[in-house]
């Protein structure tokens, strides 16, 4: 009886240490979108609504492909196309398209349908992660601190800033004549390091004073986002 209780005691302490080693993790909402794009302002709009959740983080990249319809994106960046041409490739995809979001590097949904944004962030609301990730400000810098019990793959630390809102009067292309609302909108993106997802990791990045920072850790050529953190 005693051996059977000393055995039993021993499982449930290996039981929450393994819990320990796991933490839960946001949902990493991407989205790839245009001012130019006509089919976008719902996308645009959904993703300021799942934004309120504490639960997930919410990122518009905006692409500037579409400017050449006769409006410049505000916001656009040839590194956020850059972006997503990785995540198409990483996939054996050869076209992109706007809107388009990609959930924790994952999945990829077609941005303005709402129930099916909502079923794959249900597939991903409250998965765990082998991965502890530790962000703070510093100064005019971010602190990162990565860790892990076991390995899960070489993985790269991205830091991320974002304006929480802003609206633009569009006067050329697809959307011309009105007025949109904005949120979340990516400014920077850096990678802060290289991990090779064993052990222990520190690294630190400079960022801008008064903006919100995502630190993500993501496997490497676009894979898993393995963990988020934000700091508004």
């Amino acid at each position: 009886m005693r051996l059977f209780f000393t055995c039993f005691a021993g499982f449930w302490i290996a039981l929450a240490g393994a819990a320990a080693a796991q933490s839960e993790r946001p949902v990493v909402i991407e989205l790839f979108t245009s001012q130019g794009c006509s089919s976008c302002p719902p996308a645009d709009a959904l993703l300021a609504k799942l934004a309120q959740r504490e639960d997930v983080i919410a990122l518009a990249l905006h692409v500037d492909y579409w400017d050449y319809i006769g409006w410049k994106d505000k916001f656009a960046s040839p590194a956020f196309t850059a972006r997503q041409k990785g995540y198409a490739s990483a996939n054996g995809r050869s076209r992109i398209y706007t809107p388009q979001m990609i959930v924790n590097g994952e999945h990829d949904v077609v941005g303005n349908r709402a129930m099916d944004v909502a079923e794959i962030i249900e597939k991903h609301r409250g998965s765990v992660t082998p991965v502890t990730l530790s962000a703070r400000r510093m100064g005019d810098m971010v602190v990162i601190e990565v860790s892990t019990q076991r390995p899960v793959g070489a993985s790269d630390i991205h830091v991320v800033q974002y304006e929480p809102e802003k609206s633009v009067d569009i006067g050329r292309g697809e959307n011309a004549g009105r007025t949109l609302d904005y949120s979340h909108i990516v400014t920077d993106w850096s990678v802060a390091g290289h991990w090779t997802g064993q052990g222990d990791f520190a690294t630190r990045a400079p960022v801008a004073a008064g903006k919100p920072v995502v630190v993500l850790v993501q496997k490497e050529r676009y894979g898993e986002v393995l963990a988020a953190a934000r700091l508004r």
